[in-house]
């Protein structure tokens, strides 16, 4: 397997995400049939179609069943949560997520209260998230816990590593945080009420930033050997016209001081696709725990 991190302590996200399928891979191979995972998406949206590509192919990787579901826009939120029930109750269904956005009449967070905390996958029903105050991070939100092995792949120690978290998103920043305190890393977290986020992040041995906003973090935010960890994936348009992804991170400025760093594309995202296919397995050996297996 490469080396995940480069020559210029670039870190290979997709390295990373390869060498987590290869352990899901080994996972179903060994346990037969581990059930199917459903994706459910209402209405339609090309970008949406895009991460369901994405999701698909790492299943095939992983040997999983992908079972990838389009509901009407007009599905009502009764209709929504009916069917998600059945599906906690369909012992073919390993593992169910939601796709965002939702349409406007949606309820996101009552749709995911309603997936069984056994079959969360993405981690995103409150008791999985209330679970990680707790150290239990084994079912964690995807990209968040993608952040935390990105950041294992530097090698450092996690325990009493000084991190600044930017951005405290329900989704990502917060359950960041709490799984990196869980490690045993002093974290910080600033948000847009922080009065001076340069402050903190040059003094952190580590940044994680998740802010949506292209090329916030800069040289000058960061103290030298620092690893950065790129949440943000923006649209931006090129030089020549085109459109262009960028994360949040000044990448090309910041490799020069930065100890490490993953890019975008090709960091956090290929990884948080692979966690969610770990997250499967570890659903299926709990629910083999649980006694929901034969």
């Amino acid at each position: 397997m490469k080396d995940a991190v480069t020559s210029h302590k670039d870190i290979d996200g997709k390295a990373v995400a390869a060498r987590i399928l290869s352990e899901c891979e080994a996972y179903c191979a060994a346990h037969g049939n581990v059930g199917r995972l459903v994706c459910i998406s209402i209405g339609e949206n090309p970008a949406v179609a895009v991460y369901v590509r994405n999701q698909a192919r790492a299943a095939a990787r992983a040997g999983l069943r992908f079972d990838a579901q389009e509901w009407p826009a007009e599905t009502t939120q009764a209709e929504a949560k009916a069917r998600i029930q059945q599906m906690n109750d369909d012992a073919d269904v390993l593992g169910i997520f939601l796709q965002r956005p939702l349409p406007a009449h949606i309820n996101v967070r009552s749709l995911q209260s309603a997936v069984h905390p056994l079959k969360d996958v993405e981690g995103m029903n409150p008791a999985s998230i209330g679970n990680i105050v707790y150290s239990d991070v084994a079912l964690a939100p995807c990209t968040a816990a993608a952040s935390v092995a990105l950041l294992k792949e530097t090698g450092l120690s996690l325990e009493g590593l000084e991190v600044v978290m930017i951005g405290h998103s329900e989704i990502v920043g917060k359950p960041a945080a709490m799984m990196l305190m869980a490690e045993g890393a002093t974290v910080t977290v600033c948000h847009h009420m922080t009065r001076s986020v340069a402050m903190h992040a040059r003094a952190a041995d580590a940044v994680v930033v998740a802010v949506g906003i292209p090329h916030f973090l800069g040289p000058d935010m960061i103290k030298p050997g620092a690893a950065v960890i790129d949440i943000g994936i923006n649209q931006i348009e090129g030089p020549d016209g085109t459109p262009k992804l960028v994360g949040d991170v000044d990448t090309d400025a910041v490799r020069d001081i930065a100890g490490w760093v993953t890019p975008v594309p090709g960091g956090v995202g290929p990884v948080t696709v692979a966690i969610l296919m770990r997250n499967a397995t570890v659903a299926h050996q709990r629910q083999i725990d649980a006694g929901w297996m034969e």
